[in-house]
């Protein structure tokens, strides 16, 4: 029996698939929870030796017999992280990450310095938005100088992994077009871009090389010791974790829709060619599967409706009953969950709003719909962008902790009026990464398989979880949709400024 491994990185927790391609069917799923460290100044870190912690955590939990019948391993992870480096390959500080907007005033200082955001969008295809790597690198530079200073190589958090894993240090295009940097129309670093970040140093030189799709590193004997693994394993490039959730979802060819609920919330669909758009309304990242994925990314999506459950002292696994208790609309409770700040729409000083309160709808039940609602409107505000700019989509697959509940697949289904289908694989991220490390090995052995062929042989769909639209449903999300869009019409002058 050959098993392939995906490892997802992700802000809350690692997690861990073991696949069996023979017989279709993940042999092992593990997981280890992450730490978090928040400062009111919007600082969200978290310490790289954490996550290697979670790995060994994760394979110490596979039987023996598991480990020694791998044969290759990709690493999913968190996008837009940086993790500094010296010369020796030490860590230099905490990781700042995806969800950190302490460094939005940098972000603006970047854009002015290249001509503003038009031209930051002519340069890279994206404006530099809160959390992106680039507005770390002079974050660091003003608040720690001597991190700065000392900063030999720039890698994300996946790329770390990856040189935890190899001893090599190198970058692939998807997670690489998450930094802020990367022209995702030639793949090419923007060197316009790198000196607006830092004009008295070439930040290049601290830059891994980009490596293509399909390359393969040697696990470290070292590592493959620590981990209970045979020696000769092989690591796949991996990429960025909603490039790994594209490839489990089998969003590798144009015209299927992923959403992820996660922590963060995205929606992004594969395309042969660059997808730009003028005023950055989406990001145009590059998919770690050949191609383009055109993607909108929310701060606040699990996040919103497990803050409010551990208000009311309730878990998330009994929301849908205070859902089932409520009318679309929460009787007039609209919540902007901004509780990170935000991305889309782009307000990373943003906070979170509760309107319309009154008597009849001051309750948990309702709390919590306003909670999962507003997330959902803030999918859909993103999902309208693609729609103006043309983009057509016949149903949902829906990955993520969300998906796991029936309401929330439903509420997508009324709310974007689509057909939602549920991957078989529920972790979306470590999935596609195993199937990634597949298709490497399958392609340095000489077979001849695209990796789209290779994903639609193997995501499946779970029928029982399906949801379609509810006709009367939505009609009824309609009003308090705009309702949604009126309040962030209202707020949106507050915190912009």
């Amino acid at each position: 029996m050959t098993l392939f491994a995906g490892i997802d990185a992700g802000t809350q927790s690692i997690k861990l698939v073991v696949y069996d391609p023979e017989q279709r069917q993940v042999v092992a799923a593990t997981s280890a929870p992450l730490e978090l460290i928040s400062a009111d100044d919007g600082s969200r870190e978290q310490h790289a030796s954490w996550w290697l912690d979670g790995v060994r955590a994760c394979f110490a939990q596979l039987d023996a017999a598991t480990r020694a019948d791998i044969a290759a391993i990709a690493v999913s992870g968190q996008q837009h992280g940086f993790v500094p480096l010296d010369a020796e390959g030490n860590v230099l500080a905490p990781a700042k990450l995806w969800c950190d907007t302490s460094s939005s005033v940098e972000c603006t200082e970047i854009m002015e310095a290249v001509g503003g955001a038009a031209r930051c969008i002519e340069l890279s295809g994206n404006p530099i938005l809160a959390g992106y790597t680039a507005s770390k690198l002079p974050w660091t530079r003003k608040y720690r100088p001597e991190v700065y200073r000392d900063l030999a190589s720039i890698l994300l958090p996946h790329d770390y992994l990856n040189f935890w894993l190899t001893g090599e240090r190198f970058m692939e295009y998807g997670d690489a077009s998450g930094t802020g940097w990367l022209d995702v129309r030639t793949r090419q670093w923007s060197k316009e871009l790198l000196h607006a970040i830092d004009p008295q140093r070439d930040l290049s030189q601290c830059l891994p090389p980009l490596v293509e799709l399909g390359t393969t590193f040697a696990l470290l004997p070292n590592v493959a010791d620590e981990l209970g693994l045979p020696p000769g394993i092989r690591v796949a490039v991996g990429g960025g974790d909603n490039m790994m959730a594209a490839i489990g979802t089998g969003a590798v060819v144009p015209g299927r829709l992923s959403m992820s609920l996660g922590t963060s919330g995205t929606l992004f669909a594969y395309s042969d060619t660059p997808v730009i758009d003028k005023d950055g309304a989406w990001a145009a990242f590059c998919s770690s599967s050949g191609g383009w994925l055109p993607l909108i990314c929310t701060m606040n999506c699990t996040v919103a409706t497990e803050t409010i459950a551990q208000l009311f002292g309730f878990s998330t696994r009994e929301g849908d009953a205070r859902i089932a208790a409520t009318p679309p609309g929460a009787d007039g409770l609209t919540m902007l969950p901004f509780l990170n700040g935000e991305r889309t729409p782009d307000l990373p000083l943003g906070k979170g709003v509760l309107a319309g309160l009154d008597p009849h709808n001051m309750s948990e039940a309702h709390f919590y719909r306003a909670a999962m609602e507003g997330a959902t409107y803030s999918l859909k505000y993103g999902y309208d962008a693609f729609v103006r700019a043309g983009m057509a989509f016949d149903r949902i697959v829906l990955t993520g902790g969300g998906s796991k509940s029936a309401a929330w697949r439903q509420m997508v289904a009324d709310v974007f009026g689509l057909p939602v289908d549920v991957p078989q694989q529920a972790e979306g991220a470590a999935f596609g990464a195993a199937l990634q490390a597949l298709w490497s090995l399958k392609k340095e052995q000489g077979e001849a398989i695209t990796l789209a062929e290779l994903a639609n042989t193997h995501v499946g769909t779970d029928d029982a979880s399906a949801a379609t639209p509810n006709a009367e449903s939505v009609a009824a999300y309609q009003a308090p949709y705009q309702r949604f869009l009126h309040h962030l019409d209202a707020v949106r002058p507050v915190y912009a400024a």
